[in-house]
Formats: C-alpha cells, sequence, structure tokens
C-alpha cells in the first residue's frame, strides 16, 4: 500500500498546483463575436449579399480621406466592432475617425483583394495591402499581407472585423531603435 501510495504522489501534486493565469488578448474579439452571435447576416447568394462584399472591397481598394468620410457609415454599421491588430474599435464614427488618422499619417492605402470565402456566416477576405507611409520609409512601399473576418448585418453593413496580419511587419518594424529591436528578436527565433 504504502508504494502505491508513492507512485500516486506525483499526481496528486500535480493536482495541487495553480495554474498560472492566461493573459487573453482575444477576449475582446470572443466578447465582440459573442455579442454579435444573433446578428442577422445577409442571405447566402443574395443581391445584398454581392453589394456587400463589393462595398468591403471598394472601400480599402484606395482610400482617401473623401473616400473614408463619404463611405464608412455605408460599410460599417453603427455598432460595428473592428480589431485590426493595432486597435480594437467599436462604433461607425470611432472607425470612420481611426480611418481618417490612418489615410492623413500615409501618402497611399490601397489593398487588393485576391479571394473571399464564406462560412457559416463569416466572410473572409485574403488581401495584399500596400501603404506608403508620410513617416516611416517615406517614399517606400510597405506591402503585407493578411485575412480579415467579417460578418454582416441584415442591410449587409459589416458589425465585425478582425485583421490577421503581421502588424510588426507592417508597421513597426519600421519604427526607428523599435524596428531594430524587433528585428533582432525575430531573428533569435
Amino acid at each position: 500500500m504504502r508504494f502505491e501510495f508513492l507512485l500516486l504522489l506525483p499526481l496528486l501534486l500535480a493536482g495541487c498546483r495553480t495554474t498560472p493565469p492566461v493573459l487573453d488578448t482575444a477576449k475582446p474579439f470572443h466578447d465582440a463575436l459573442a455579442t454579435r452571435a444573433g446578428t442577422l447576416g445577409v442571405g447566402k447568394g443574395s443581391e445584398t449579399e454581392r453589394a456587400a462584399v463589393q462595398r468591403v472591397k471598394d472601400f480599402f481598394a484606395t482610400m482617401t480621406e473623401a473616400s473614408v468620410r463619404q463611405q464608412t457609415r455605408q460599410v460599417y454599421a453603427p455598432e460595428a466592432y473592428l480589431n485590426d491588430t493595432l486597435k480594437s474599435l467599436t462604433g461607425a464614427a470611432t472607425i470612420e475617425a481611426y480611418f481618417l488618422t490612418t489615410v492623413q499619417q500615409a501618402e497611399s492605402v490601397t489593398v487588393k483583394f485576391e479571394d473571399v470565402a464564406e462560412s457559416g456566416g463569416n466572410y473572409y477576405f485574403r488581401w495584399v495591402m500596400d501603404t506608403r507611409l508620410k513617416k516611416l520609409r517615406a517614399g517606400e512601399t510597405i506591402r503585407t499581407i493578411g485575412i480579415t473576418l467579417i460578418r454582416f448585418d441584415a442591410q449587409g453593413r459589416v458589425v465585425l472585423h478582425q485583421d490577421f496580419w503581421d502588424s510588426t511587419a507592417g508597421v513597426y518594424e519600421h519604427v526607428p531603435v523599435l524596428g531594430t529591436a524587433i528585428r533582432g528578436i525575430k531573428a533569435k527565433f
């Protein structure tokens, strides 16, 4: 009996150990996903679906101050959630202000969509983005790739926008000093 207890002791002690806390950086996305789970999307194969997908493509194709002011509230629902890995935002007005700041800091922002897929009311846009920033790598185009998950409401407006892309390659690696540190860290792994 004593020998069996000694064999079980490591298992018992392991069960007493506390699990370290989890830094859940995905929580805002999962919360947004859950709160928009009941949102009626566009009908698959409908004209509303086709128009909604095209509106997103047109909006990001070439972003300017004028296009952001004219189109953001047509593309995004009033309660929309957006996370582009740099920031999490809620509300079409907040999203519009963010996009305005972005285009004001850039010489140009263009997105070419290479593919769109749908699964269970979620739309996945695969893209290539070319950005020319005024203060970072002035005059150079920074090209990045990514995928955006989008959910639409019944009117074809975006209610959820989650980007999946390497923001270090797209922005942070080009910031003096910080970029050198990030490139150094990446080189070690």
